[in-house]
């Protein structure tokens, strides 16, 4: 039976002119190609290098969480979209539990137990997480609280949260060169996206492959930009390994179990799934094809071992990634084949040293380009699955404040934050949890008013 809540939340949308549906099968070397470009999108090295930063590793165990963290992103974008979920969903570590790994591993006396102590919490919480997905609790839960327009409104919050960030820390605030040149490279490798896109559609099947590999050509043209302003460096490239060795379970590190710890990571959790959520939404809108209680129950469950494998490479806990639900949207490739290429890119990386120096050596403004039309894809997935929904005074506030609230919270005082008790800061930490909690309480205690006619 499919989910109802769901299924009526996505709407038919011709508009998205896929090529290439999950299920269809494409050549290795087309997949290798198209996984490659969503890999370069993804700013998957980001949070392992802000943990390592916040609670000062050193340089070789900075290199080794970033090196678990792609080889995790990469088997659980395998788990999520081939065996669990079985949708086209790229997997990489979640910020959500930022602020919980600090926390715990100063708690915990930092150093290695307290390194140790954050496994041990991330290990419990991914096992009930499994349960939670087995049991069917969430997909319940789904079915209750999110309908078409609630089920709208979180895909359009998460394109939301996430542009103001892309434009503030991606071009705004990028230390790889002046604000003059990060905003002239995100230009650039954004018009360059635009060109290939717009030659793909006026060629139509003769240019496919220029709307396939828009992306890829937008982060290639902006690289080149780079190289001639004298920004783009790849030194660091050079002084590292081709190959070097994952760390290794009880060997390299350990699991400590604390109460505490496991009570705060299992909250962690559940705001994850609350996020992940919206991404799985985002992709369900953007491949047309409603979720059913079974891919939701999976999905749990996918995440959950997810989740496990990344604590079991020494790593912290991975969620689905909305930005390749908007790259599907510009390639119009969504097959399953690609997400694939996605989960063994990630592990080559992981394997390898160089490989992972040369991805996180582009300039951050020329993916901040990208991602700034890919977050406003995402965002108007939110409105086409809403757009056949007959908008009335209650709805108007549905949708409006959860979008005050994802921009309120985006653009929060850090200070301010972190002068809040712990728990409100996990939850004001996350929009996307904050405004999706705020759109579901709001749709079963707003009284119903009269339609207004669009």
């Amino acid at each position: 039976m499919k989910t109802e809540a769901v299924n009526q939340g996505q709407t038919q949308t011709s508009s998205q002119q896929l090529t290439v549906l999950p299920d269809q099968k494409i050549s290795f070397g087309k997949s290798a190609l198209l996984g490659l470009q969503h890999v370069l999108a993804m700013d998957v090295y980001v949070v392992p290098f802000l943990i390592a930063m916040l609670i000062g590793l050193q340089s070789n165990q900075s290199s080794a969480l970033i090196q678990s963290t792609f080889i995790a992103a990469g088997l659980a974008t395998i788990v999520q979209s081939y065996f669990c979920m079985k949708l086209p969903i790229a997997q990489g570590p979640s910020y959500v539990p930022l602020g919980a790994i600090v926390s715990i591993y100063a708690a915990s006396g930092g150093g290695q137990l307290g390194w140790n102590s954050v496994l041990g919490a991330s290990l419990v919480g991914a096992v009930l997480v499994i349960i939670l997905g087995m049991t069917g609790v969430f997909n319940k839960i789904v079915k209750s609280f999110i309908p078409p327009i609630v089920g709208g409104t979180i895909i359009f919050i998460v394109g939301l949260s996430l542009l103001p960030v892309g434009i503030r820390d991606n071009i705004y605030e990028a230390a790889d060169a002046t604000i003059n040149q990060n905003v002239m490279l995100a230009l650039i490798s954004g018009a360059v996206l635009l060109v290939f896109v717009i030659l793909g559609s006026l060629l139509g099947t003769k240019g496919s492959l220029f709307r396939i590999m828009s992306v890829m050509f937008a982060l290639i043209g902006g690289c080149i930009a780079a190289n001639f302003m004298g920004v783009l460096d790849f030194s660091a490239v050079s002084n590292v390994k081709w190959f070097s060795m994952p760390q290794i379970p009880f060997a390299d590190f350990g699991f400590s179990f604390n109460i505490s710890a496991i009570i705060t990571m299992v909250i962690i959790y559940l705001v994850l799934l609350a996020e992940t959520t919206g991404t799985w939404f985002a992709v369900s809108n953007v491949i047309d094809k409603p979720l059913t209680d079974k891919n939701i129950n999976r999905g749990v469950i996918g995440e959950g071992i997810s989740c496990l494998i990344a604590s079991l490479l020494g790593s912290t806990p991975v969620t689905g990634y909305s930005t390749n639900a908007g790259i599907i949207s510009i390639t119009g490739i969504a097959s399953r084949r690609v997400f694939l290429a996605v989960g063994g890119w990630f592990v080559i990386f992981g394997c390898s040293g160089k490989l992972a120096a040369l991805i996180s050596s582009i300039p951050t403004a020329v993916i901040g380009g990208v991602f700034c039309i890919v977050c406003g894809i995402i965002a108007i997935n939110g409105i086409q699955v809403m757009k056949n929904e007959r908008i009335g005074e209650k709805e108007m506030y549905i949708v409006a404040i959860p979008m005050i609230i994802t921009l309120a919270l985006v653009l929060i005082p850090k200070d301010y934050l972190y002068s809040l008790p712990t728990f409100v800061q996990y939850l004001l930490g996350s929009p996307i949890l904050a405004a999706s909690l705020a759109a579901i309480l709001l749709n079963k205690f707003l009284p119903g008013g009269k339609k207004v006619q669009s």
